[in-house]
């Protein structure tokens, strides 16, 4: 019986005022961590999803992904071309995958996302399914805000999504999809 462990290879990727723990597999980008969370809350989050894994420090591994991510901060990068593996629940998958629908510089609501997805009622259910997001701005949960247009809450944290929203209002027209 083969039982090869899964490496996960991590590092810091640090912009401006914020500190992230990044993390990838062999397929792409499985981790970005609110700023200021510590290694024990990432080496948390790896063993919960994939317990078999052993994490490797390796900032060469993460470059390309960092790079990117910095790009998008810096106003220089609008889409990403990085890999990503994340996995959830099926109805989470679905969530993330209408999040990478809206495009960049427009906001929509959880009852939009909810009636996207075709299941109107399920708006607390996707606010939950957005909140477990693994990795924040390249799945654009960002973009989601409250009915009323109010920043609601963020795993990054409020100033963050504020940032994001503003660097996209920037660039781009923010409007409701």
């Amino acid at each position: 019986m083969n039982t090869e462990v899964q490496i996960i290879e991590w590092a810091i990727m640090e912009y401006g005022q914020w500190q992230f723990y990044t993390a990838k597999t062999e397929k792409g980008l499985c981790y970005i961590g609110s700023p200021g969370k510590t290694f024990e809350e990432l080496k948390a989050w790896i063993h919960k999803r994939f317990p078999d894994a052993r994490l490797i420090e390796n900032e060469d591994a993460l470059k390309p992904y960092i790079n990117e991510i910095c790009e998008y901060l810096e106003g220089n990068r609008q889409s990403f071309s990085i890999n990503i593996d994340i996995k959830g629940t099926p109805f989470q998958e679905e969530i993330w995958a209408a999040l990478k629908e809206i495009p960049y510089g427009k906001t929509c609501s959880y009852s939009d996302i909810a009636k996207f997805i075709q299941r109107p009622a399920a708006v607390r259910a996707v606010g939950t399914a957005i909140g477990a997001n693994p990795v924040l701005i390249t799945v654009p949960c960002h973009r989601v805000i409250g009915k009323n247009g109010a920043i609601t809450g963020y795993r990054g944290g409020i100033a963050m999504k504020q940032y994001l929203l503003q660097l996209e209002t920037q660039r781009g027209s923010t409007n409701s999809y």
